[in-house]
């Protein structure tokens, strides 16, 4: 049987959900791909750090953390590594890099990607900073050291995007992606429109878990303009980032505004637009009308969608409905049974 040595980069929700899916899936994996996942390394901001290249035991890991709120510590020599060290320097075959992501310019997350890359390691990233970022840097990289480089939760929490196109559309060319691909902000217009304050719906949200400490990049669109550089640039060759791409948020728009639009019949969504105009991929992101008729119009809540056009098979939609970060566990979870099965 194989054994596949993988480091995890971040084990806040999304790495503890992607934990469980190991345990959970983890005779099934050994059965079909004849392979067992052996985590060697955890690294966290704040709970500490973890190596052990006999491998982690998850489970003491995950109950540690939800006992305590840290990693259990078995070797002290070992918990001053912090994220680039352990990129640099563990022995593994995968990298998986789940750090919060820095809008700046993502410079923390693409340095552990470039780092394990060159070492002619495979990437799982799940941080959009590289993408939205470096994206043909870090291609380029990949395919010098023959690796792969996959980053299906960087979008919609997981839900199938990237891998349908790479997989399942060959030889189609994508020429336009439309999208609603910010929850927070859909969830606030909807709170709007139903009569409450954008005040009373964050509180809400984040009382509720929806909404982060600080939204303001939800709010804004810095948090969408990023998603749909890591969109244009992996799946139309762009070679764009944020700051490439005209965007505006939703903190312009009044419960009076809404009002207005549902008088006419429409309801506003916070819309990502991604088209070729004169030789180049254009990026625009803004609040638009929509037809109570439109599909986009029925995306509510705290849910996502995207339609993809392609030369060959028209436009394809997706609709992502009220995700839980078990489906954001899952994407990473699926690239790492595209990279197994690769092997």
């Amino acid at each position: 049987m194989k054994k596949i040595n993988v480091a995890l980069l971040g084990f806040g929700s999304l790495g503890q959900s992607f934990a469980k899916l190991l345990l959970e899936k983890k005779d099934e994996i050994e059965k079909i791909y004849d392979t067992t996942v052996n985590v060697v390394a955890i690294t966290t901001k704040t709970r500490g750090n973890l190596v052990d290249a006999w491998g982690i035991d998850l489970e003491r890991v995950l109950n540690n953390i939800q006992e305590t709120g840290v990693i259990p510590k078995n070797n002290e020599m070992m918990l001053q590594r912090n994220s680039l060290d352990v990129a640099e320097t563990v022995e593994y075959d995968v990298l998986i890099e789940m750090t919060p992501l820095e809008l700046a310019a993502g410079h923390i997350a693409t340095n552990h990607v470039m780092a394990a890359l060159k070492r002619g390691k495979h990437v799982i990233c799940a941080n959009k900073g590289p993408i939205a970022w470096h994206y043909k840097e870090i291609e380029a990289l990949a395919k010098e050291n023959n690796c792969q480089f996959l980053f299906e939760s960087t979008v919609m929490d997981g839900t199938p995007v990237f891998s349908i196109v790479r997989d399942n559309l060959k030889l189609c060319k994508v020429t336009e992606i439309k999208g609603i691909l910010n929850s927070t902000t859909n969830y606030i217009l909807q709170g709007i429109e139903q009569g409450k304050t954008a005040k009373e719906v964050i509180a809400e949200g984040k009382k509720r878990g929806f909404i982060e400490a600080n939204p303001n990049h939800d709010i804004e669109g810095n948090e969408a303009a990023a998603k749909m550089a890591a969109l244009a640039n992996a799946l139309m060759g762009a070679d764009i980032t944020p700051k490439d791409i005209d965007f505006t948020g939703i903190k312009d728009i009044t419960k009076e505004k809404i009002q207005e639009a549902s008088a006419r019949g429409n309801v506003v969504k916070l819309i990502c637009r991604a088209f070729n105009k004169d030789g180049s991929v254009q990026v625009k992101i803004g609040p638009e009308e929509l037809s109570k008729m439109d599909v986009f119009a029925t995306v509510t809540g705290t849910s996502t969608a995207i339609s993809i056009t392609t030369d060959l098979m028209g436009t394809m939609t997706i609709i992502e409905q009220s995700p839980e970060i078990e489906q954001a566990g899952y994407g990473v979870f699926a690239d790492l049974l595209t990279i197994i099965k690769g092997m």
